[in-house]
């Protein structure tokens, strides 16, 4: 049997934010940067050099490669920690508040889910719990690693790779929760959420309008 395409965990992450943004960053290869990607670069590059510490008696790994192969998922931890009995506890490094909006928090709580399962995976322990860690707030929000969390990240690896292989963008999202997402977005100049919106909308109305 094939092995599936490879998602990177970040794509996950990317398609439950807005899949139109998913999709212009691992279908067209495009990417902008604004103060949101910047401040997030800036916090990652403190914590994507490898290597192994330990701390208060517990061994902490940065910077880990992840993979797993059964749900094609791959890319890297930015902290493990390993608990008694060697049970890895995934930290994923976010900057801004813990008071995200609990829309963008699931974002993160999908992505450390991904990682989760492969760890669980790679380690042959079963986790059930990680964390994320907030730069500005400089506090952790711990994250249950529930049945349904685990579903979700198996129906979004697939809904990534049927849209690579169909090569079709997703449309924009329409909302108040969308127009607060796109407005952060860095990629809302190339992607022009309501002109798309709007032609979407005038194609519709062209179609099923009698008189035209």
């Amino acid at each position: 049997m094939d092995e599936p395409e490879k998602i990177p965990l970040s794509a996950l992450q990317h398609w439950q934010y807005c899949p139109r943004q998913c999709g212009l960053i691992h279908l067209e290869q495009v990417f902008d940067e604004n103060v949101h990607t910047l401040r997030g670069q800036a916090l990652h590059a403190k914590v994507d050099q490898p290597g192994v510490e330990t701390a208060k008696g517990v061994r902490v790994e940065r910077a880990l490669p992840l993979w797993h192969d059964e749900l094609g998922l791959v890319g890297k931890s930015d902290v493990v920690e390993f608990l008694a009995g060697g049970v890895p506890y995934p930290v994923e490094y976010k900057h801004g508040s813990r008071n995200k909006a609990a829309d963008i928090a699931a974002c993160d709580d999908l992505q450390l889910a991904a990682q989760a399962l492969c760890l669980q995976a790679m380690a042959g322990k079963q986790v059930n719990e990680g964390a994320i860690y907030y730069a500005t707030s400089k506090r952790r929000r711990v994250v249950v690693i529930t049945d349904p969390l685990r579903a979700d990240v198996v129906h979004t690896a697939d809904a990534i790779r049927q849209m690579l292989a169909s090569g079709e963008l997703p449309p924009p999202l329409v909302s108040e929760q969308a127009a607060r997402r796109c407005k952060a977005c860095s990629l809302q100049e190339r992607c022009q959420p309501q002109a798309t919106h709007a032609g979407v909308l005038a194609a519709r109305a062209a179609l099923f309008d009698p008189d035209a």
